[in-house]
């Protein structure tokens, strides 16, 4: 009898919820060019950042002209050509790439370098008054970048950007607070393409000095063991216990997390051996692959990477990458455990095993095999730990990769492995650096504008209208105006960054929020790191929150479950991630380096907090030592919003609420 099984392809799932990986089939003698092309992008980001003087302009626009150029190449216009057009147009093609598409390969790498090649006393004196051959190249970079973005992330970026450059221009037509004087196409290009503000700003620069070289590095430390080291590792820690690979799945999630910014990238890796493993043991198919999800996009805030947020809040704010990190670690942290308390109690009440002897590694093999796999994140960490620049620590930790690649005694590099590594690096990062291109175009229209602190105003008015309202009604109104103010706004900023976050991978979601949302958050008084934070949580939380949760559809692709109900699950799971961000902004001491940081205020709200959290999971869950009643649901989740707002006055009122029910569940069990 044949086996009816139909076999998982984990690379085709990947592709077909991940844009960013949609690349075309390539025919051979192309496909050789590309990859050769591709390599020498990435030695050439290794040998500029470590090593070369490049020009500030001329290393963006290299980085852009290598972007755009191969993402024309690499991506198709259309997802999905019919079987009649690849007939009839395969006569305008060449090794399966439209001839059209060579042309704007070529234009993009021309337009790309125009203006970083010429001598910097011209390209002075071209800034506001800009020839007419300037504006020509500008003109073409700026449509190829929209293309480039549309093809290579989804054409919801693209359509914002349009948005904006209309609003630049018809300024004057647009309603209320955010009217403004509008500008020429000659004075848009000028601003967008030839000063600093626009496609050669600070997005690209990031992603051309940092970025890359951190994916590259995630890239090689997944080859050299490192990732399966913490799968197995993980297993080890966790899978024993009731519902195993539940929990192994967030472990391995939170140590894929240090190593790899993408959400979807995480699901599909460690989810092709934990959901398998989960619905093994009992879990149903749309939970195991909402555990996945909800664990994976956990590495999005997981230090030392943050999926490439971590290197902007740097240049924003002039910060050290190792203030960041700190910052970042026990919101992290929340997280995991939120999902973790959810996973456990939902293992304790469909009675799920954990894994057999049999089914762990063991552990003196694991160590044997993999241990120097980890010797390239130690020496990262600690060359950002001692105050290096992230540059710096990733060209170090690249370097490490490769030597302990070659000197490995299991699973050994060679050297068409290192090329393949160079070239998937390189591949990984077009279509995120697309978006930041793109992403440049919004935050020059903003700076242009200044329509940041116009919709800053209109936000803070709206949340004020809306306090107006519910301040008269009981309890509300013991609550002062400022106080609803402040909650209202950052409840419409969060609305607006998950709405945002979908469909726009999240470097550039956060990019476009903070210089959008930021100043509003800034009219509210609230420092400019814990601002920032705020909105890179939200716009990470949209790649769970249904419609378009793509990691969670990435895994119900794996799972074999619905994937609107794998979404849903997924930010059930992910709630703690939902309510971390409004502790931080009533409590900065939670990011550790905030100026009102205060020991004391600290433990409090941790310990309010975790318990906040468990609680919410309890609620969620319908379950603590028995399953719960409905009105048991409700009051231990009404209770719970006590714990998560700091302070010990509203810690006191929830524990009048929530007592009540543990003792009931005590007595009913008993």
């Amino acid at each position: 009898m044949k086996n009816s099984k139909k076999i998982i392809n984990f690379e085709e799932i990947e592709q077909k919820y991940d844009p960013q990986l949609s690349f075309r089939k390539l025919g051979s003698k192309i496909n050789i060019i590309i990859i050769i092309l591709l390599i020498l992008m990435s030695v050439y980001h290794f040998w500029a950042s470590g090593f070369g003087l490049v020009r500030e302009v001329l290393h963006r626009g290299i980085h852009i002209s290598f972007v755009i150029g191969l993402v024309f190449l690499l991506f198709s216009w259309k997802k999905n050509k019919t079987d009649f057009e690849k007939k009839n147009l395969s006569y305008l093609s060449f090794q399966n790439i439209d001839l059209l598409d060579y042309i704007f390969a070529l234009l993009a790498v021309l337009s790309a370098l125009y203006l970083p090649l010429l001598p910097p006393e011209i390209l002075a004196q071209r800034v506001g008054n800009p020839e007419t051959i300037d504006v020509f190249m500008g003109s073409i970079l700026i449509v190829l970048t929209l293309e480039a973005a549309r093809r290579s992330v989804g054409p919801t970026l693209p359509v914002i950007s349009v948005v904006f450059i209309l609003f630049a221009i018809f300024g004057p037509y647009a309603p209320g607070a955010l009217k403004h004087g509008g500008t020429s196409w000659l004075g848009f290009v000028n601003h967008i393409y030839i000063t600093n503000q626009g496609v050669y700003g600070i997005a690209v620069g990031v992603m051309a000095q940092y970025v890359f070289l951190f994916i590259l590095f995630g890239v090689l430390a997944t080859r050299v063991g490192l990732g399966k080291l913490f799968i197995d590792l993980s297993m080890l820690i966790a899978g024993k216990y009731s519902g195993g690979p539940a929990k192994v799945a967030i472990f391995s999630s939170a140590f894929m997390g240090t190593i790899s910014g993408s959400s979807i990238a995480n699901t599909v890796t460690t989810g092709s051996l934990t959901i398998p493993a989960m619905k093994k043991v009992g879990y149903p198919s749309h939970f195991s692959g909402a555990v996945e999800a909800a664990s994976s996009t956990g590495g999005q805030i997981t230090p030392p990477i943050l999926g490439a947020a971590a290197f902007i809040m740097v240049e924003y704010l002039e910060i050290p990458l190792r203030d960041i990190l700190a910052a970042a670690l026990i919101p992290a942290l929340l997280h995991y455990f939120g999902i973790f308390i959810m996973v456990h109690l939902e293992a304790k009440k469909l009675g799920l095993r954990g894994l057999t002897q049999e089914e762990m590694p063991n552990f003196i093999k694991v160590i044997k095999d993999n241990w120097l796999s980890l010797l390239p994140l130690i020496i990262l960490v600690y060359f950002i730990l001692s105050g290096r620049t992230p540059d710096f620590a990733a060209i170090y930790g690249i370097i490490s990769c490769i030597t302990i690649g070659f000197i490995k005694p299991t699973n050994r590099l060679n050297i068409k492995d290192l090329l393949n590594c160079l070239s998937s690096g390189a591949k990984n990062t077009l279509a995120v650096g697309a978006a930041a291109i793109c992403v440049g175009i919004i935050v020059g229209v903003v700076t242009l504008t200044g329509v940041g602190f116009r919709l800053g105003f209109v936000v803070i008015q709206t949340a004020g209208d809306i306090s107006n309202f519910f301040s008269n009604i009981w309890p509300i109104s013991f609550f002062s105006f400022e106080d609803l103010r402040l909650f209202f706004s950052l409840v419409l900023i969060a609305i607006s960054c998950i709405i945002m976050g979908a469909g726009i991978p999240t470097t550039a979601t956060y990019i476009i929020l903070v210089a959008v949302a930021a100043p509003a958050l800034a009219q509210l008084g609230i420092e400019p790191l814990v601002a920032h934070f705020f909105v890179f949580y939200y716009g990470v939380l949209a790649d769970i929150t249904p419609p378009v949760a793509l990691a969670a559809y990435a895994a119900s692709g794996i799972a074999k479950s619905n994937p609107f109900k794998t979404g849903n699950t997924a930010f059930r799971l992910g709630i703690a991630k939902a309510l971390v961000p409004f502790v931080f902004v009533y409590s900065p001491s939670l990011l550790l380096i905030t100026g009102q940081f205060q020991i004391d205020q600290l433990v409090i709200t941790l310990i309010g907090t975790l318990i906040g959290i468990a609680l919410i999971g309890i609620a969620f869950s319908g379950y603590w030592f028995r399953p719960l009643l409905r009105y048991e649901q409700i009051c231990i989740g009404f209770g719970s919003l006590f714990f998560v707002a700091p302070g010990t006055g509203s810690m006191i009122i929830g524990l009048f609420i929530v007592l009540p029910m543990l003792f009931l569940q005590i007595y009913k069990k008993n």
